[in-house]
């Protein structure tokens, strides 16, 4: 027997074709709008400060308000924003497809769907080449959906379990890597006492210095690596285009099938279960929310406070920061899970319409907004505009976010008034049906 949207608690869509504005979910665009903006949140360091992302050290300010920023970020919402948002997109596959197959044959809903994520490949690659954004996520966002579209079907439970076995697999790969680092900077250590001998080393001594110094010099770059970096960003677009495309290359390459693609498929399978047993459309008990954050916080905090303790601690260097790395994804998952029942309680609450009504209305843009995000970095930080980047300290860079936040708020409602759909949202659907679609806002609308 097919599925069909009314399978799932909270749901009720109908018809063929992309989604209508009175079938859309509250509930989902809200908390969409939420994690779009704190992904932001987490983009701006690497948007406007050279290699300084993860490292407060490196660049834009260590100390004070800088140091603040970091920790408060690092706490709070370091992966959780993209955990949230991939959450949210594993809720799309189960709606997309559910709600195609109420109307349509299986082979129709696979090249939709398979058409709408290929684009959606294209997208991601145009946004990191050409927008230069080199940590653009939709590209692994649609390398990962590939996969789950035969998962469609399968029961919460088993997606649940799926998802967080995959991040076991994360867990115990970060794992691994943090005893190899160990093992590096072991042998590097001997061959110093050994060069401190005065004795001439082997070939695998010189090899263990020229390997840690290598690990230390990506880790740290010297200020006139920096100094390039800002150099040709605060530059002309083409120079910029011919820096970065060797770094989103090695993106999405190598490091998309070790940390991203993995990394989007574990949160997606989740939500997708989320989706299908009821949470993310608001079915469940206000005690079940509350208890998700209770045991979230209480978890994936603890986690955090302990892997920025570490860091603080080690002064922010390489076997600190691989240290915290291997319990990332438990703290992670803990704190997203606080998160969506914060989010949760705050869509089901009488309360803040206005808030909700705009927020809601970003994330029915999504992205259009995330792309806009780009748009908006370029003028500030490059040479095309204001040529900022690097200029700002790390708590500065907010100043920005919450600028961009207020006039997402104001446009995307403004824009929702008089049209269907964001401009790239009309985009991504007219060439996924192959078939122009609607764009002004009706009255039935």
């Amino acid at each position: 027997m097919n599925e069909s949207l009314s399978t799932y608690p909270g749901t009720e869509l109908t018809g063929d074709g992309p989604v209508k504005h009175g079938e859309r979910i509250n509930s989902l665009d809200i908390m969409r709008g939420v994690a779009l903006f704190g992904i932001l949140l987490m983009n701006i360091a690497g948007m406007g400060l050279p290699k300084a992302y993860g490292d407060p050290t490196v660049y834009g300010g260590a100390e004070g308000w800088d140091l603040l920023a970091w920790v408060t970020t690092n706490m709070f919402f370091e992966g959780t924003m993209r955990g949230m948002f991939s959450l949210l997109f594993g809720a799309g596959i189960i709606l997309l497809a559910s709600r195609a197959e109420a109307k349509s044959d299986s082979v129709q809903i696979a090249d939709i769907y398979y058409r709408r994520n290929v684009l959606l490949v294209l997208f991601g690659m145009a946004h990191a080449y050409l927008l230069l954004w080199v940590g653009d996520i939709l590209f692994y966002y649609a390398i990962a959906a590939l996969f789950l579209f035969p998962l469609r079907k399968a029961a919460p439970k088993t997606l649940l379990i799926m998802g967080l076995s995959i991040n076991v697999i994360l867990f115990t790969w970060s794992f691994a890597e943090r005893e190899v680092l160990l093992d590096k900077h072991e042998a590097y250590e001997a061959a110093l006492i050994v060069k401190g001998s005065e004795v001439e080393l082997d070939e695998s001594q010189s090899e263990a210095i020229e390997t840690w110094e290598e690990i230390l010099k990506e880790a740290k770059p010297t200020d006139k690596e920096l100094q390039e970096i800002i150099d040709y960003r605060r530059g002309g677009y083409f120079g910029i285009v011919k820096n970065q495309a060797p770094i989103v290359f090695h993106f999405e390459s190598e490091i998309a099938y070790r940390y991203l693609v993995l990394d989007a498929m574990a949160f997606m399978l989740i939500g997708m279960a989320l989706m299908k047993s009821g949470v993310l459309t608001l079915t469940k008990s206000r005690n079940f929310y509350w208890m998700l954050i209770l045991f979230g916080y209480g978890i994936g905090l603890a986690v955090n406070g302990y892997e920025t303790r570490i860091i603080l601690d080690g002064g922010f260097d390489v076997l600190s920061k691989s240290q915290a790395e291997v319990t990332y994804d438990i703290g992670r998952i803990g704190t997203t899970a606080g998160h969506l029942g914060v989010l949760a309680l705050f869509c089901s609450c009488n309360c803040l319409h206005w808030l909700k009504i705009r927020l809601a209305a970003v994330g029915r843009m999504a992205l259009t907004n995330y792309i806009s995000h780009s748009v908006i970095a370029i003028f500030v930080f490059t040479g095309l505009g204001f040529g900022l980047f690097g200029a700002l300290a790390r708590h500065q860079l907010y100043y920005v976010v919450f600028g961009v936040w207020i006039f997402q708020l104001i446009t995307s409602k403004i824009w929702l008034h008089h049209f269907r759909f964001g401009p790239l949202e009309w985009c991504w659907r007219s060439l996924t049906y192959m078939k122009k679609q609607p764009m002004r806002r009706v009255l039935k609308d």
